[in-house]
């Protein structure tokens, strides 16, 4: 059971001119928990993550992550949480392992930490073979499983990650979750938007933004049985149409 919140937002609004993109989201996610931010393009789900990451200040609301206030810590914040967002942050003309070890050098990591981090990581994900490959010349699927990888290099208290199975094959998607339950069993909070409305299944919770508004947010049992739904992409139809 989840208990301690680790996010805590109240009347998030983030407005571009006359533009609002956020307005007056409230929610908590809790600490471990895998928490499902879904919506349509263009219903404020990256814009509120990147305000979550430190990335972009709203235009007003309380917010808190991982303890700090994203208004007068965002330093910390950002050395709290790892991020993946929906185009890849690596780099194709560096290699596999010459990535993992910029990335390390970013997060603060020691050499022996990079070292040591990167070759278990490698092992873990089967990349051995890969290490000296550029990452140009890596298939689709490795390279993300190696950015949702990098980016919990640090141990993070929160990973956030923004659409992170785009573009893959079902198979790869399914291996891809599989990580996901891995990391939140090992302790780190897992905020992620996606597209795909099976995903949403695999969630503890989710959210529904619609037109910048939070439509909805339950565990995928409570909102199927609350919308009269069969599925999470049936529950999510309903909302957008209303």
């Amino acid at each position: 059971m989840h208990t301690e919140n680790i996010i805590t937002v109240k009347n998030l609004v983030k407005k571009f001119g006359s533009f609002v993109a956020n307005d007056h989201l409230t929610f908590e996610v809790k600490k471990g928990e895998i928490f499902g931010f879904l919506g349509a393009n263009g219903a404020g789900k990256t814009t509120a993550i990147k305000i979550l990451c430190g990335l972009s200040y709203p235009t007003s609301g309380e917010l808190t992550v991982a303890g700090f206030d994203i208004y007068t810590q965002r330093e910390k914040v950002k050395k709290n949480i790892g991020y993946m967002s929906q185009r890849f942050s690596l780099y194709d003309d560096l290699t596999v392992y010459e990535n993992i070890r910029f990335y390390g050098g970013i997060y603060g990591l020691r050499k022996k930490e990079i070292d040591s981090r990167s070759h278990d990581l490698m092992a873990r994900l089967g990349f051995e073979s890969a290490r000296d490959k550029l990452l140009g010349e890596i298939p689709l699927g490795w390279k993300q499983k190696l950015a949702f990888s990098v980016a919990i290099l640090h141990h993070p208290q929160i990973v956030f990650l923004d659409e992170p199975t785009g573009g893959v094959d079902p198979i790869t998607r399914r291996q891809f979750w599989d990580m996901i339950f891995e990391t939140a069993h090992n302790g780190i909070t897992v905020f992620v938007t996606t597209h795909y409305m099976d995903e949403a299944e695999y969630c503890d919770r989710v959210s529904i933004m619609v037109d910048g508004r939070i439509a909805a947010l339950d565990t995928p049992d409570n909102l199927k049985q609350q919308y009269h739904a069969a599925s999470m992409n049936d529950v999510f139809i309903k909302l957008a149409r209303a």
